[in-house]
């Protein structure tokens, strides 16, 4: 299938991003394959991940000391210029 893609400024949780791009590494694929099929899975009500592969997910979150889960997702606060990239 034939797709166009765009270039994205989206900005994440530094140890979340961490987590991914080692997944991605792990998995032989780039960052951005790795969240479209994450995406797409979750449209369609869909885990995207085997047994095998949250275990990983586990290991890395460990390694890079990420204590995130879902249910913090609506209660994320930045820390006020922390990471921030527009000029004060």
């Amino acid at each position: 299938m034939t797709i166009e893609r765009v270039q994205t400024g989206v900005r994440l949780e530094k140890r979340l991003v961490k987590v991914l791009k080692a997944l991605a590494e792990h998995r032989d694929m780039s960052l951005g394959d790795l969240i479209e099929g994450i995406v797409l899975h979750a449209f369609e009500g869909q885990t995207p991940f085997s047994a095998a592969t949250l275990e990983t997910i586990g290991q890395l979150k460990r390694v890079y000391g990420m204590g995130l889960g879902a249910a913090d997702s609506h209660r994320l606060v930045e820390i006020d210029g922390e990471g921030d990239d527009e000029p004060s």
